[in-house]
């Protein structure tokens, strides 16, 4: 992580991309399944002591991990180790010690060849009893043991890069991590990143009902959707309306981090933040082609990979998808085309480059609502067809880097270009549909370029084990958006009829320009005492430069200012057992705010908060599964405000406390399920308007809940695997406001899947979301946003 700094890019509009061609692959340390004849132990790096921490999980997953650690290469034959399960492993030991202990009870054996190869193989009763025959698959022992790269047929994560910018197991980080691995995603066949991230704790999606013109998400009482996306690794903050919306087939993973993140992430809000891994090439060979039907829908697609040849240090994935879809609403569009080309060359042992890149073109229709307590058919249109659009074009184009310099030192470099084009057309109501309607006609570009560098050194002594990481961060965004506002006639709520694009009339608004340059560097030290005691500690100085040029009805407006900030973490954590342990944290944020420059004179100063939590994590080493706990304490000041219809301040501050638990499980290899329940007392804590001082704030529910449970029946001779799911979704009742005057009601909402193999390598799968169709007001202030109706989708899918 270090150097890297990108050049200071001045030129509002144009970004200069200069990126270092630094190529860098991952230790090839393959996992070969292959069953072999006993033989003895021969002299080999086997004997060397190392520091392991494997957890408990399947013997595969454990082997692969062993052998990135002991930096051996393990072969062994599929078939031996399917099914069995691998002790959890820690401490500094001889190879052979680790080895033997993963191997103890399972009936299997070791031998080390000439060339050092570990090779895994059954205990046989007789000298001339014959074994399996030689079966080679291959597989990326880094790949494995890396978050970001291992593909988990199951619910449960047990490793995360997002909480500590470190591969360092969930159940040693000290803070709140929940995981979407790839499977879960599938078996809910999710259509939007909202829609993967509705059965997390701590988590609140669809704020706008079925509104698409972004993500909506709050994390712990606190909206994120500004500041709190990220993709792998680097920031995706939004200024205004133009932003890009992530593909969920184009992610195998999602992780949530909750709570104030910016000791390492630098500008975000307190809740936490979203970060999204990209479906990255595997050495393995993969496919699958597939296609989605519904009422005004047709999905096709498809996701290959593997090394380029044989013998290639190269591989590749491939993942694509077109869709012509329509939503519920009359006139509603959610048209896709994306295509994500990805390489990984690894041309050495401990170097690696994956270059990512996808093309993301949606054509999608902006959520509408209506006046406020009317009743009224959800699905009615108020706006006129032909002026109904928010479409965005998004390229993306960047790399990872890392070389491991020696064992105990390694260089990661993460960089990536993001150029989006919007096209933002939409009329409303802002009281009466019947006398008048409003809106906008925005026109949109946003480039962005980001780099992050670390360096990460590891280390132990005597008692201690040492994760030391430095890194440095550099963001440059330039936003411009040129808006007018729109109006037409009035139109009836009960029998629209629509005058067309012609009677819609523009006038122009505003042409505004963001350009901002914003510089981070931090450090962490994650220390482990004795194999029980985790101290993890770091900060972080952000330095943030903001110009903005606003061309209004009045005049040009033009502000410049640099924010800067120090924020700190510091967090400890026990290990009761393996399985089991108890954390703490104390964290914070800093929040810079840019939609609201033109109310100040030179821009409001950044949102600060802070944070405490306390919390344990269980990991049962009888089967895979994660139980978490948390209770927090977050506090936000220098909140924006009204104070009337020109002017705002920043006396407020807000604070929100709580409970989280959550639980992701599976039994028996053919039971998934997830547990999630939040409650949150949240409360304004200083407020202009004095009477506010005490009350909920809005859109905060005090009570989200969810669960989720699908079941495989194994299927027999000609019949296939049959699995059954369903979950349910529950948000409590909220406010529209800070007075407590609005109120919204709570709601549930019910999901279901059923999918049959039709073979081994077809599958028919159909997914309902909101099974009954249940009606609800997702916002509601002066108008009422209702939630997504139900939707039914079919989905055949070939394998391979």
């Amino acid at each position: 992580m270090m150097n890297g700094g990108a050049a200071r890019l001045q030129n509002r509009g144009r970004v200069v991309v200069i990126a270092s061609a630094l190529m860098m692959t991952s230790a090839l340390a393959p996992v070969v399944f292959v069953s072999t004849a006993s033989a003895q132990v021969s002299a080999s790096g086997i004997d060397a002591e190392h520091a392991f921490d494997i957890p408990a999980q399947s013997l595969t997953s454990a082997l692969a991990q062993f052998g990135v650690q002991a930096s051996v290469q393990v072969t062994v034959d599929g078939a031996l180790v399917r099914g069995h399960e691998a002790p959890t492993i820690n401490g500094t030991m001889r190879a052979s010690t680790a080895l033997e202990a993963l191997l103890r009870g399972s009936g299997l054996d070791y031998d080390v060849t000439s060339d050092g190869t570990v090779v895994i193989e059954a205990v046989t009763s007789s000298a001339g009893e014959e074994v399996l025959d030689t079966l080679r698959v291959e597989a990326n022992a880094a790949e494995a043991a890396d978050p970001t790269k291992a593909i988990t047929d199951s619910f449960v994560a047990n490793r995360t890069r997002t909480a500590s910018k470190t591969n360092t197991a969930i159940i040693d980080d000290p803070a709140s991590v929940s995981v979407i691995t790839q499977k879960e995603m599938e078996t809910r066949n999710v259509q939007r990143v909202a829609e993967a991230l509705g059965y997390t704790s701590g988590v609140t999606v669809d704020e706008y009902g079925s509104d698409q013109r972004s993500d909506f998400v709050r994390i712990r009482g606190f909206y994120q959707s500004t500041l709190g996306y990220y993709r792998d690794g680097l920031p995706m903050r939004v200024y205004n309306f133009t932003n890009g919306r992530m593909e969920p087939y184009g992610l195998q993973q999602i992780d949530i981090l909750k709570g104030s993140t910016s000791s390492l992430f630098g500008l975000n809000g307190p809740g936490g933040l979203v970060n999204a891994t990209t479906k990255r090439p595997q050495d393995e060979a993969h496919g699958e082609v597939f296609t989605t039907f519904g009422e005004d829908h047709l999905t096709g697609g498809g996701d290959v990979g593997g090394k380029v040849a044989e013998d290639s240090n190269w591989s590749y994935r491939l993942t694509a998808l077109w869709q012509d879809a329509a939503n519920s609403q009359d006139y509603s569009q959610d048209d896709r085309l994306y295509i994500a080309p990805a390489f990984t060359f690894k041309p050495k042992a401990g170097t690696e480059l994956t270059i990512l890149t996808n093309y993301n073109n949606r054509k999608s229709t902006p959520g509408y609502g209506f006046p406020r307590g009317v009743d009224v058919d959800p699905d009615t249109f108020l706006g006129e067809p032909g002026f109904h659009t928010f479409n965005t074009e998004e390229t993306n184009v960047g790399y990872e880097f890392s070389h491991a310099l020696n064992d105990n030192l390694e260089f990661r470099q993460n960089a990536r270009y993001n150029h989006v084009d919007l096209t933002y057309q939409h009329l409303y109501s802002t009281g009466d549909p019947t006398s008048s309607r409003t809106g906008t006609d925005t026109r949109g570009e946003l480039n962005r370029f980001s780099v992050d560098n670390q360096v990460e050194y590891d280390t132990s002594w005597d008692r201690f084990d040492s994760k030391s990481l430095v890194g440095f961060d550099y963001t440059y965004g330039y936003n411009d958006e040129r808006a007018y506002t729109a109006s037409a006639p009035g139109i009836s709520v009960t029998n629209p009829s629509y005058c067309g694009v012609s009677c819609v009339s523009l006038s122009f608004n505003t042409d505004a320009q963001t350009e901002q340059n914003s510089y981070g560097l931090y450090a962490q030290e994650q220390l482990t005492i004795d194999d029980d005691w985790i101290l993890t500690f770091g900060g972080r100085y952000d330095y943030v430069q903001t110009d903005l040029d606003s061309l209004g009805t009045s005049g040009l407006t033009t502000i410049e200012r640099n924010d800067e900030a120090f924020t700190s973490r510091l967090g400890l954590t026990y290990k009761v057992t393996d399985g089991l342990s108890v954390y703490g944290n104390y964290s914070e944020s800093f929040q810079p705010i840019y939609s609201d420059a033109g109310y100040y004179d030179n821009g409001p100063e950044p949102q600060e908060g802070e944070q405490y939590e306390v919390g344990v994590k269980y990991q049962p080493e009888a089967f895979d599964a994660l139980f978490t706990a948390a209770l927090f304490d977050l506090t936000q000041t220098n909140v924006v405000q009204w104070i009337s219809q020109t002017e705002r301040n920043q006396v407020g501050e807000v604070n929100s406390r709580g409970l989280e638990l959550e639980g992701k499980f599976q039994l028996f290899d053919n039971m998934n399920a997830t547990l999630a329940y939040t409650y949150m007392d949240a409360e304004v804590t200083k407020d202009a308007t004095e009477s506010n001082i005490g009350k909920r704030p809005a859109s905060v529910p005090d009570q989200v809940a969810s669960a989720w449970l699908d079941y495989t029946i194994p299927g027999q001779d000609s019949v296939g695997d049959l699995t059954f799911g369903a979950g349910v979704r529950y948000v409590g009742g909220t406010y529209a406001d800070n007075g407590n005057t609005l109120p919204m009601s709570a709601y549930a909402v019910s999901d279901a899947m059923i999918n049959y193999m039709v073979t081994d390598n077809v599958s028919l799968a159909v997914n309902v979301s909101n099974l009954f169709d249940r009606e609800y007001v997702a916002y509601s202030y002066s108008e009422d946003y209702y939630g997504p109706g139900r939707t039914v989708l079919g989905t055949l899918k070939y394998s391979w």
